[in-house]
């Protein structure tokens, strides 16, 4: 395996763990701040935007090369 196929590999699977983990986040920040819930739609909405944005950049990388 070459290195940056295991860059590749590394950095996929990081980030998708970082934002699997960020999703149990927000839902406990809903929870502990009582925000009902447009208040939980409202908190993956906006917190939940930065993981979208990544996996649309990746989309028009693939789709731009």
């Amino acid at each position: 395996m070459s290195i940056t196929l295991f860059e590749s590999i590394a950095t996929y699977l990081c980030i998708g763990g970082l934002a699997i983990f960020m999703f149990f986040i927000i839902g406990d920040l809903a929870k502990k701040s009582k925000a009902g819930k447009f208040g939980t739609f409202v908190l993956y909405g906006v917190l939940g935007f930065a993981v979208m944005v990544f996996i649309i950049k990746e989309i028009f990388v693939h789709i731009l090369s």
